[in-house]
């Protein structure tokens, strides 16, 4: 009986298939029972089922019938309209999340465990999720770990590719997109899902094109309780209330905390450690910028470390800042500010800032200067100040 519980989600997608004469998802959800069966240590009737697909393949299905396990492609185009994201063979590092921010993740992800088999009417719909923040705060990485902790595979749709020339082929591509979800085992990942809500209320466009995208969120509403479906945007306020509503769950993810930003420096630069005052000080100096930016900054320190066969330092990490604050908006980032500055005016900035955590030995450190060097700046820009 404990079998049948810890599989019951997988038996309802199958029997639901069946009794729809969908070969499609009773194939491509036996063979996803099948593993998980397998990964379970049940693998004899792993090996009895994937015995069965065989047997049944040619015996059962119309001739004219096959088994589809192609991804959707574009009506004209045929490029794909998804992309499978091969998630074992990804290694990332956790996940920086409040804890507020992670309750409404983990109840998603215990529903989602439960809820093809809820039985109420009240229930209907795919079981939904939209996360929305400016870009590089994590959204995708958030999709890989829904996924992971799922153990279902992830296909991710860019909805801008979605929108074809030809408005036929735009809802053939919308039905194709849903009609795979709706068969296969998953998590459908929606990026970029302002495409359709900003076509949808943009007076410019025509109305044929509108009803198109009314047509996208009424399939959106048709998958079954069995569907798992997540979207991102960067432009959640281009969104009207009809897509809200299509979205049980939602999560604001926004630029890192302190705290964040330096869980995520240790986490990115390893194996080239700082002590923890240094990862205090690059968390401080990179206020405004997003967990993608910094991951960026370490990996441009790696590959520094390993062309030069130089051990990093602090002095390193200034000016690899500096850099990538380049074309922030509205000076988010605060080495922004730092930008044609001269040394003493940065020394003179940061012992403003904070005087304690910005120390002469810190700045001698971050600047590569010698600490008398730093005192004779910080006194001469006191002076100049005064």
């Amino acid at each position: 009986m404990s079998t049948d519980i810890r599989f019951i989600n997988e038996l309802v997608r199958i029997v639901n298939g069946a009794l729809r004469l969908d070969l499609d998802k009773v194939r491509n959800y036996t063979a996803f029972l099948a593993e998980k069966l397998e990964n379970e240590g049940e693998t004899s009737t792993a090996h009895r089922l994937r015995k069965m697909l065989e047997e049944t393949d040619k015996q059962l299905r119309p001739a004219d019938v096959r088994f589809s396990t192609a991804l959707p492609v574009d009506a004209e185009s045929r490029f794909p309209l998804v992309e499978h994201v091969k998630l074992k063979t990804m290694q990332e590092p956790p996940v920086q999340l409040s804890q507020p921010q992670w309750d409404v993740v983990n109840e998603f992800a215990s529903v989602a465990k439960s809820y093809a088999t809820l039985d109420s009417t009240e229930l209907s719909g795919a079981l939904s999720f939209l996360m929305y923040g400016p870009p590089g705060t994590g959204k995708s990485r958030l999709a890989r770990h829904i996924a992971k902790e799922l153990g279902l595979e992830l296909y991710v749709a860019r909805l801008d590719g979605l929108i074809s020339s030809y408005l036929g082929s735009t809802s053939k591509n919308i039905r194709a997109l849903f009609d795979f979800a709706a068969k296969t085992p998953c998590v459908l990942f929606l990026d970029e899902f302002d495409a359709i809500a900003k076509l949808r209320s943009d007076s410019q466009e025509l109305g044929e094109l509108k009803r198109v995208v009314n047509s996208f969120l009424q399939n959106l509403d048709t998958l079954g309780r069995q569907s798992i479906v997540l979207a991102a945007t960067n432009h959640e306020t281009l969104l009207d209330a009809a897509v809200w509503r299509r979205f049980t769950y939602r999560l604001a993810l926004q630029l890192p905390s302190p705290e964040q930003r330096e869980r995520m420096w240790a986490d990115f630069i390893e194996p080239t450690q700082f002590s923890q005052r240094d990862l205090t000080v690059l968390s401080d100096l990179s206020e405004g910028f997003s967990g993608s930016d910094i991951r960026e900054a370490c990996a441009r320190l790696k590959r520094r470390h390993f062309s030069t066969g130089q051990p990093l330092q602090l002095k390193d990490t200034f000016p690899v800042l500096q850099n990538l604050a380049i074309g922030a908006e509205d000076g988010a980032r605060f080495v922004a500010r730092f930008a044609n500055k001269d040394v003493a005016d940065v020394v003179h900035a940061l012992r403003e800032r904070d005087q304690r955590l910005y120390s002469l030995g810190m700045l001698a450190e971050l600047t590569g200067l010698s600490k008398a060097t730093i005192h004779r700046l910080s006194k001469r820009e006191g002076e100049d100040h005064g």
